[in-house]
């Protein structure tokens, strides 16, 4: 009873338990935690921060401030992105739809608009696949009588990236006949799909 006058209410929500570990922010500002990327405001890359994950949520500080916190996800492979995690330059991006780069790659051609949909199934974040896809759509204002075949071009050598479509088309590889072991140009190396989490057209 003495220590009664110096209690305090018990908290609103019941106390979880976290485990915590430290992490790299990748270049993509997300974090990966159990097989699941998180994102923390883009300012952090490529610093430590601390995550600490209970059952439900994944809080994400730095120096000890709480910088980001989501719901805890169980997809893998997948990402959760908060829009104002995003540089301004990637949230120009939002106003790109998937179906919208490939009806636009269908207007070059079939191929095109197949790189397209490659690029795109082959980035863990759909920026990523984006910025690809619309480097590509500035290179058609260049190059619109090549960018189908260079697009052609790119599919047959599984090279799907705009450095490929680029050197494909700045070498003048888009009118030679494709063959299944053709070798680029000395000086003229394509550039194959980047699979890591960076940020590499």
């Amino acid at each position: 009873m003495l220590d009664k006058p110096a209690l305090r209410a018990l908290p609103a929500e019941r106390y979880q338990c976290g485990n915590w570990e430290t992490h790299r922010v990748n270049i993509d500002y997300h974090v990966a935690f159990d097989h699941h990327w998180y994102s923390v405001p883009y300012q952090f890359t490529p610093q430590e921060v601390e995550v600490r994950a209970t059952a439900a949520t994944i809080e994400i500080f730095h120096r000890g401030a709480r910088v980001a916190s989501h719901a805890r996800s169980h997809v893998a492979d997948r990402a959760t992105t908060v829009t104002e995690h995003r540089p301004k330059a990637h949230q120009r991006y939002l106003e790109w739809t998937p179906s919208r780069l490939v009806d636009w790659a269908k207007t070059v051609g079939p191929a095109t608009a197949d790189l397209f949909e490659r690029i795109i199934a082959t980035k863990r974040h759909p920026e990523q696949g984006y910025r690809s896809c619309l480097g590509i759509l500035r290179l058609g204002k260049q190059y619109s009588a090549q960018l189908e075949a260079a697009a052609r071009r790119a599919m047959a050598l599984e090279a799907c990236s705009y450095q490929s479509v680029k050197s494909i088309l700045q070498c003048n590889l888009d009118s030679q006949p494709i063959e299944p072991a053709a070798q680029p140009t000395a000086g003229c190396r394509l550039a194959r799909p980047d699979r890591r989490s960076d940020h590499r057209r």
